[in-house]
């Protein structure tokens, strides 16, 4: 399937005309400036896994800091070989990489086994290489990926992100005091109307400069009424690289590394997701060559990641996003966000400016951000077409079951840890669910009609025959009034009234 193909905007000032959306230039201040708005977007979920595992590992808070030193160098190197990409690796689309939350839940797993965070090492590396061998079997899956699951996939990810913008609204800490304070959601509402106002300005370099306004705004309000602290800025080391295998060489465990392939699966599904859409957002060809591409560039890094003490790499859905609410589609902007993450990898003071920005405010921007990825699933699924076929319960059935980890996110917690890991996903479960139903449906025709379920009956108008019967020739209807042949107005009256005549 070959996605629509626009042509490439003119891009402003020293911007030149390029024959793919995605290939557009910009001035270098506008390159960086959009990247660092990617990197504020996603900083917040590249930061959290490491977080997690250090204290799961009972790592001290300056090992964790370099946990998430490393994430964040890695996560930029990841970012500039898929966008900017090289033979076999990088899909050259604007998709920010970064540690996976696939695998947050099995890696703590690991480590409460007795591996330690060395058997987390080792079987990201084993887990990772696999994939790399099996890529070439999910790049071949592009052909079902037709509008009817893409955009379903596309509405999941912005719903299943919504939790966390409410999450770190709130303030992000479930155990802080002032979490879900008036303060904090009054903050958080503060940054989305600056973001829905410069929205609004008639300049559009400020308007899509909205997300990194409004939080420039946001963590200023922030910092007027105390609740942004930048006390820790100066505390700690200036300059520092990542240190090979600072934890120890990489214990490989067969449990482990099973588990881990497990996870790489649902990696490999979900990048796949995400190139799709960010294919469709951005209106360039997306194929399986361009797939595989993506795909290999995801394994590779995951599988050189612990050796900066780093974890898997997948595309974050959240900057899927940033590119459909700014129309900012050149990949070049995303291959300097990968530079500044790797620049704030090896100085960990400007990571540590970055950190200051108050949780409330990235929630604020959140709300509008991933809602966007959402609607421009709904635009995709509003080109489908619903006549006398299945596709409006493959959408229904996909978005309800994607829905279901998020409603209930113990409701897998039954289930064998392999099923859970993979179901946990709303992103993965809507997929899975969404491509088996299509092929359900769409491919596997045998016992299809043409009128297969009340669903289907329900998609269509239907005018009553009597209805019919009460208008003549020449009858039309304008600007929501019925007007007869002579071009004077019918009135319309309810069924109780005209029974009364």
């Amino acid at each position: 399937m070959n996605f629509r193909k626009k042509p490439a905007a003119a891009a402003a000032g020293k911007g030149t005309r390029s024959a793919r959306p995605e290939d557009q230039k910009l001035p270098i201040a506008s390159t960086f400036a959009y990247g660092f708005q990617h990197v504020l977007t996603m900083y917040g979920g590249i930061i959290a896994p490491p977080l997690i595992i250090g204290a799961a590992a009972g790592m001290s808070s300056q090992d964790i800091g370099l946990l998430i030193a490393a994430c964040l160098f890695v996560g930029g190197l990841a970012t500039i070989l898929q966008t900017v990409g090289i033979r076999f690796f990088g899909s050259q689309l604007p998709l920010v990489q970064g540690v996976s939350f696939a695998g947050v839940s099995t890696m703590v797993a690991i480590v409460h086994g007795g591996g330690g965070i060395q058997a987390v090492f080792g079987s990201v590396i084993a887990a990772s290489l696999i994939g790399l061998l099996i890529t070439p079997l999910f790049s071949k899956i592009i052909r079902f990926f037709p509008p009817v699951v893409t955009g379903t996939v596309i509405t999941t990810i912005g719903l299943t992100l919504m939790p966390v913008a409410a999450n770190w609204a709130m303030g992000g800490n479930s155990k802080a005091e002032n979490y879900g304070s008036m303060a904090n959601i009054g903050l958080a509402a503060a940054t989305m109307a600056i973001v829905l106002l410069l929205s609004k300005v008639g300049s559009a370099a400020i308007s899509r400069l909205s997300i990194l306004l409004a939080m420039v705004l946001g963590t200023l309000i922030a910092f007027a009424f105390g609740m942004a602290d930048f006390s820790k800025v100066g505390q700690g080391e200036i300059v520092a690289f990542p240190t090979p295998f600072a934890f120890g060489p990489p214990v490989f465990e067969i449990a482990a590394i099973i588990s881990m392939l497990i996870v790489i699966l649902v990696t490999l599904t979900e990048t796949s997701a995400d190139i799709i859409a960010v294919g469709e957002i951005v209106g360039t060809k997306v194929d399986s060559k361009r797939i595989g591409d993506g795909l290999r560039a995801d394994m590779l890094s995951s599988a050189i990641s612990p050796l900066f003490n780093s974890f898997t790499q997948s595309a974050f859905a959240q900057n899927v996003g940033l590119v459909a609410i700014t129309g900012v589609k050149s990949r070049f902007v995303v291959s300097a966000g990968g530079l500044i993450l790797v620049i704030l990898g090896l100085l960990p003071v400007l990571g540590r400016v970055v950190a200051a920005v108050p949780t409330p405010v990235l929630g604020g921007a959140g709300v509008v951000l991933f809602g966007t990825v959402a609607a421009s699933g709904i635009r995709t699924l509003s080109k489908v077409e619903y006549k006398n076929n299945m596709n409006l319960i493959i959408v229904a059935a996909s978005i309800g079951f994607g829905m279901i980890p998020i409603a209930a996110p113990a409701f897998y917690d039954k289930f064998p840890s392999w099923f859970g890991t993979i179901f946990h996903s709303g992103i993965s479960s809507a997929a899975v669910m969404a491509i088996l139903l299509n092929l359900l449906f769409n491919h596997l025709k045998a016992g299809n009609s043409d009128n297969q379920s009340v669903f289907v009956a329900g998609t269509e108008r239907v005018v009553r025959e009597e209805d019919l019967k009460c208008l003549a020739d020449g009858d039309r209807f304008e600007g929501g009034r019925l007007i007869d042949c002579d071009g004077k107005e019918v009135r319309v009256e309810s069924s109780e009234k005209a029974s009364e005549h």
